[in-house]
């Protein structure tokens, strides 16, 4: 049976670049489930309006729909136990690696590459973009990302405990990649498939992580579109 996910996109329909639709994508391919990952923007309310609510990522698995990440991850272990577990035993560490992820992480990437994720948003969403953005940020976009360069290097820190974990395993989650490393990972493709700011330095050791969660699944991620 194939899942049906749908998937943030830009103005090209190829360019997957939500971090919570990457969880997902890489939680899917981890549990060797069929995909149809359908396109899906901001302004098309009415498609997922089925879910019961306006975001994504949302499957559909049969007759059941989920929405939400960490809700989906959960519904994926519980339906396909047979299949490689996402949290091997650890669901307790790995919420509080996503959730660290949502809270720290993510709107750090927010406020360096804003402006450049509305430039790859077809016309509808652009306008709907800046508009719920700038009304959030209270700035014009430009000029909230305007001093990311200056922001770089405390981002950069704030990563150490991502660093203190590898330097004892390939993976966040330990030996074998887990939704810890998805949770992550996401937060880092959604810049990557955003914007050429570049994040991380090449001799860190996130940078060598990342790089291996890409090429997972027959490179999946490292095949999306991107700015490399």
């Amino acid at each position: 049976m194939t899942v049906t996910l749908y998937d943030l996109a830009g103005a090209d329909p190829a360019r997957r670049f939500s971090p919570y639709c990457w969880r997902i994508r890489m939680a899917l391919a981890h549990k060797g489930l069929d995909v149809d990952a359908r396109p899906w923007r901001f302004t098309e309310k009415d498609a997922i309006a089925f879910s019961g609510q306006g975001l994504v990522p949302v499957i559909v698995d049969g007759g059941r729909v989920v929405a939400d990440s960490w809700e989906i991850a959960r519904y994926l272990e519980a339906a396909y136990p047979d299949r490689p577990s996402l949290f091997a035993g650890a669901v307790q560490p790995i919420r509080f690696i996503a959730s660290w992820t949502d809270r720290v992480v993510q709107p750090q990437i927010g406020r360096m590459i804003i402006a450049d994720v509305a430039a790859i948003l077809d016309d509808k969403d652009r306008a709907y973009f800046r508009d719920s953005r700038e009304k959030r940020f209270g700035a014009i976009l430009e000029a909230v990302q305007a001093d990311r360069d200056q922001r770089l290097a405390p981002f950069r820190q704030s990563l150490e405990p991502i660093r203190v974990v590898l330097s004892g395993s390939p993976w966040l989650g330990g030996e074998a990649p887990s939704f810890a490393d998805y949770a992550v990972f996401g937060a880092f493709q959604w810049a990557r498939c955003s914007s050429p700011f570049r994040l991380l330095a090449e001799d860190d050791p996130i940078f060598a992580w990342h790089r291996r969660v890409r090429r997972l699944f027959d490179g999946l991620a490292d095949q999306a579109p991107a700015f490399d």
